[in-house]
Order: C-alpha cells, then sequence, then structure tokens
C-alpha cells in the first residue's frame, strides 16, 4: 500500500511540474495574452550611451546604420535645433539632423568587434557639452554562443526535475521488488 501512495505523490508530482511551465513562461509570455505584441527575441542591436550633466545621448548601430537620439538629462526631453559632431574610434561622422530631434548616419563600414571610443560636441542654443562613451561590439559567432547558453540554462530545470521524477519511479519500483521478494521469502 506505502508503494502506491509513493507512486501516486511522485506521479502528482509530475503533473504538477507540467502545470507549471505558465508560470515560468520568459518575457512576452503572460497568462492573459493581452493586446500587447510579443517581445523580440534575439540579440539586441549594440547601442552606447554618452551622458553629461546636460545631456544625455544613445546611439543605435545598425550595420552601417547609426541612430542617435539625444536628450535633456534633467528631464528626458529631446533636444530640439542642436548641433552635434561625432566621432567613433577617432573617425568623424556626418549626421543628418532630423526634425524630431534625432540624428542618423549611414556609416562607412560597420564598426569592427571590439570596444570602441565615442566622443560627441553638443551645442543646443548657449549650451554646449562634450560627451564620452564606448561602443561595444560583439563579434556574431561570440552573441550565438552566449543565446546557446541561455537556452541550455533555461531548460536545465526541467533535465533536473525530470531526472527526479525518474529516480522517484526507480526507487519505488525496487522498493516493490524488495517487498515482494520478502514476502515470497517469508511464506515458505
Amino acid at each position: 500500500m506505502k508503494i502506491v501512495h509513493t507512486l501516486a505523490a511522485w506521479s502528482m508530482a509530475a503533473a504538477l511540474a507540467g502545470f507549471a511551465a505558465p508560470v515560468l513562461a520568459g518575457p512576452g509570455h503572460d497568462h492573459n495574452h493581452g493586446d500587447e505584441p510579443a517581445q523580440m527575441s534575439g540579440p539586441a542591436l549594440p547601442r552606447f550611451t554618452a551622458v553629461s550633466e546636460l545631456f544625455e545621448l544613445v546611439g543605435v548601430v545598425d550595420g552601417r546604420n547609426l541612430t542617435l537620439y539625444l536628450d535633456h538629462f534633467a528631464d528626458n526631453a529631446p533636444v530640439l535645433e542642436a548641433t552635434l559632431e561625432l566621432e567613433i574610434d577617432g573617425t568623424p561622422v556626418p549626421l543628418e539632423t532630423r526634425p524630431d530631434g534625432t540624428f542618423a548616419a549611414v556609416l562607412a563600414e560597420p564598426p569592427a568587434p571590439g570596444v570602441l571610443p565615442v566622443t560627441a560636441m553638443v551645442v543646443a542654443g548657449d549650451e554646449a557639452d562634450l560627451l564620452a562613451g564606448e561602443l561595444d561590439i560583439h563579434d556574431d559567432e561570440e552573441a550565438h554562443g552566449v543565446e546557446t547558453a541561455a537556452d541550455m540554462t533555461r531548460y536545465a530545470g526541467w533535465l533536473v526535475a525530470g531526472l527526479l521524477v525518474l529516480g522517484g519511479v526507480t526507487r519505488a519500483a525496487l522498493r516493490k521488488d524488495a517487498v515482494a521478494k520478502r514476502s515470497v521469502g517469508g511464506a515458505a
């Protein structure tokens, strides 16, 4: 009778582990599935920030395309009608000013992997400041290795749970066999 209870307990644990999957779902997989769009997966685009007491500059690199967002540090409001001069790794980058306060550029070639220094001179009205930051570009093979490690970590919990269930079932079967042998030996 004890074996039946043990098997029932392990079966219940395995069933509950199966129901726990929605609880363990990652970002973008809520249980409501509301009107919010699913989040994009995959590596984020390389970006850099350069900050001072007056301004914050964020640059996003997509291949050869560069988009820059310039905000006031105090309130995060876009800096409109600003002049921006940018250098990446000591090379001047010609910028196009957009009406929404952002800047765009097409780089001569995609940035090489590594850490590249970024400097920007900002002039907005009577305010001017020099900003500095770093653009950290990773090799695609390196990024793929990180994704694979993250995927493996995600499934490690399920692997451990499966091994525990398998161990419990094996233990119960061995105990049942031992009890059966004892009762056969005692009856003779």
